[in-house]
């Protein structure tokens, strides 16, 4: 039994292989290099059938999906043979929304033999317990703006927006979109002079979501920019958010007078 990570940028994949007591092969799709692990094989979208016969070669039996890309361009001219018969699936993919496009990526590496498997079942340390982390605590009015952002995110799942918003005194302030969370908090960072700080971080799957693919996450980067958002605090899904290097996180958020709650779906 072998282990693949196909791995995209940010630190999801190093955090992957810190729990793995098995160095798993590391591929990296051609300009989404992920942050801080070395990877084993690069490859390009128009190779992909070359990358999963050598998988297979090596004993490969497992994928995981790790990390963020965006859609790539396909190079007609860069298709190699082994590929060809995947264009068909990969242009499906790429011309869905994101679910869609996940959900037709991983039928690739199903139909040749590979299993796809969660990050969150190879490595469940990246799974945070329920409750509150940090020394701070969410006051009422952060509980209830956390129930008015769950409502946000599932209205936003049906239409496969994003999976994170920010809310204040029941207000969303700013809805995650294409450009991901921290580019969502830098443009929050922006807000008006006189309009008050505060508000509630709120992060969860979508409704229905494939958890294999696009788990959402949170790191220390992810509070970095909370705190220059000027949020109160952060609340994650139980069991449907990772936490990359969860003692830095609650640390950085106990730093900085921040709560961090690992909330019940529901409350």
């Amino acid at each position: 039994m072998g282990l693949a990570i196909i791995a995209g940028a940010g630190g999801l994949p190093r955090a992957l292989v810190r729990q793995l007591a098995t160095r798993p092969i590391v591929c990296a799709l051609s300009g989404f290099e992920p942050d801080g692990v070395d990877v084993d094989e690069i490859f390009r979208l128009e190779t992909l059938g070359t990358l999963l016969e050598g998988l297979r070669a090596k004993g490969v039996d497992e994928i995981c999906l790790a990390g963020s890309i965006s859609r790539p361009v396909i190079d007609p001219t860069a298709i190699d043979a082994a590929t060809r018969p995947l264009i068909p699936l990969l242009q499906q993919a790429l011309m869905r929304g994101d679910d869609g496009a996940l959900r037709a990526v991983m039928s690739v590496f199903e139909q040749a033999g590979f299993s796809v498997r969660a990050a969150h079942e190879i490595a469940p340390g990246l799974l945070p317990p329920a409750g509150c982390l940090t020394r701070n605590e969410p006051d009422e009015a952060a509980q209830a703006d956390a129930t008015r952002a769950e409502e946000i995110v599932d209205a936003m799942s049906a239409v496969d927006v994003g999976q994170c918003c920010v809310v204040q005194a029941g207000q969303a302030l700013a809805i995650e979109t294409v450009y991901g969370t921290d580019w969502m908090l830098r443009w929050l960072a922006a807000r008006p002079e006189h309009a008050a700080q505060g508000g509630i971080l709120f992060k969860a799957t979508k409704r229905d979501q494939d958890k294999r693919a696009d788990m959402p996450t949170i790191g220390v980067d992810t509070v970095a920019s909370a705190i220059t958002a000027g949020v109160r605090g952060v609340v994650v899904q139980t069991g449907g958010v990772l936490v990359l290097d969860q003692d830095e996180v609650t640390r950085a958020c106990d730093d900085a007078g921040l709560f961090l709650w690992v909330r019940n779906r529901g409350g």
